[in-house]
């Protein structure tokens, strides 16, 4: 096996293997005279700190928490990419972004590929999608669309309806997928009730410098995750309405983290970290956690096999449905990362790989800074970055965590379990280099399997 060298980081050149999926198809339907419905709920740039069946204090999100109570909550579901287009792809082809080839924000998926819209079909569902789209082309993800939310994921208002999941769910002959993409809490932060949480009472996460201007627009993130759990809210009264509630798997899943640094953009846990919980009385415990690892490529083969259908070979995602209804400890050793910044700013490829415990992030240019284009716009009021840079002129902890997020090492390793905001670098520190070493050879197995070319990936 060659090493090459990328910008001083050693990556591997790829062989193009795949993982695949156990052989044979499976049909669930010969035991359950009627396939369940699917409801799988999208947010969209969620922090699942501030949920509160994750521990979040800030507001109330009492749909997602019941959810959360009356099902399964998984600690440790991980988005593969931090962006918007990748992660939306991952989730409906079971492929990591580089084979599925939107590996940067805003590039079209490979034509070639095959979606959810062809395996759940061929399984008997109608599959519909209400809300945020994002992914392309058109053929690959040939959704049925639904009416009744928002679909541009920037547009200053989310207004709703839940008519059409109604009409979608209540009239048809075949079981439902439904894939409803709220568009909160993704900028601009304009919906929900700020009067409602006091700027001087919100706790922020450690990772973020502590201004008026920070929490001012913090305040407003929360609001709008609070327009989200309404949403949930008032889709689940919808599926009680129609008697669907309990013959449902009801999914929600917290994409990846929010236009805050540290968070989107990024392969820091702030922006990887994904909330996943999931209800379906008949097979899910009521209040069960589950720490094993998933990814979003797992969706995929996990409603399949739930629907009945032939298992797909070639895919890297894998079936966790022993996880949700059989009580499984394990499925995952290892979650993938990787970062292109292209489009979003100018290039800066990063690659990241974590298990329970410890995460290891590559970045392929450590010796350019680090530059997001909307995020750190110091023109654009409804951004933290100009109020950062005026506190770092003044404040030694604000300027050691704006030049922590410009300015990164080529390896950065944190033991997430004593420090989950990843605030202490350990690369340097010889009890792990080891685990560095081992850590750093299973990503560049990764890599060569994805055809990952590192560095080469991330150019216009």
């Amino acid at each position: 096996m060659q090493n090459f060298i990328f910008n001083n980081v050693p990556q591997m050149l790829i062989l193009g293997t795949t993982a695949t999926l156990a052989a044979g198809a499976r049909t669930l339907q010969a035991k359950t005279p009627a396939k369940p419905n699917i409801v799988v709920i999208l947010a969209d740039d969620l922090a699942t700190n501030e949920l509160g069946c994750y521990g979040g204090q800030n507001i109330p999100t009492p749909n997602i928490d019941r959810i959360a109570g009356e099902g399964v909550r998984f600690t440790h579901n991980f988005a593969s990419c931090a962006m918007s287009v990748p992660i939306r792809a991952s989730l409906y082809t079971g492929l990591y972004p580089v084979r599925h080839g939107s590996f940067r924000n805003h590039k079209n998926s490979f034509p070639d590929i095959q979606s959810i819209t062809t395996w759940l079909p061929a399984a008997g569902y109608r599959v519909g999608r209400t809300g945020k789209r994002h992914t392309q082309p058109h053929r690959v993800y040939d959704f049925e669309e639904v009416p009744g939310f928002e679909t541009d994921c920037v547009y200053p208002s989310a207004n709703y309806t839940t008519a059409g999941i109604k009409e979608f769910i209540t009239n048809s002959d075949q079981p439902c997928c439904l894939f409803v993409c709220s568009t909160n809490p993704h900028v601009p932060w304009t919906e929900g009730d700020r009067s409602k949480i006091d700027v001087d009472k919100i706790i922020l996460p450690p990772n973020l410098v502590d201004n008026p201007e920070t929490r001012r627009l913090y305040r407003d993130f929360l609001a709008e995750v609070g327009a989200l759990d309404e949403q949930v809210g008032a889709v689940l009264k919808t599926l009680e309405e129609t008697g669907q509630l309990d013959r449902t798997l009801v999914m929600f899943l917290g994409e990846q983290g929010p236009q805050f640094p540290f968070g989107k953009w990024t392969c820091y846990n702030f922006g990887q970290h994904s909330a996943l919980v999931a209800r379906y009385p008949e097979k899910i415990k009521a209040g069960t956690v589950t720490d094993a690892i998933v990814q979003y490529e797992d969706v995929l083969p996990t409603l399949l096999e739930l629907a009945g259908g032939a298992s797909v070979d070639g895919i890297d995602g894998r079936s966790y449905l022993p996880v949700l209804f059989d009580g499984k400890r394990e499925h995952r050793q290892w979650a993938y990362g990787i970062h292109n910044n292209i489009p979003e700013g100018t290039s800066y490829p990063i690659r990241s790989i974590q298990d329970k415990r410890y995460k290891l992030i590559i970045n392929l240019t450590p010796e350019v800074p680090y530059f997001e284009k909307h995020m750190m716009n110091v023109n654009d009021t409804e951004q933290v970055w100009a109020s950062w840079m005026e506190s770092a002129g003044t404040g030694s902890v604000a300027r050691e965590t704006v030049n922590r997020f410009t300015t990164r090492p080529a390896i950065e390793f944190y033991d997430l379990e004593t420090d989950p905001w990843e605030l202490t670098n350990l690369a340097g520190d010889r009890l792990h280099a080891k685990r560095i070493a081992e850590m750093k050879t299973e990503l560049e197995k990764w890599m060569q399997q994805q055809d990952d070319r590192g560095a080469e990936l991330d150019k216009p």
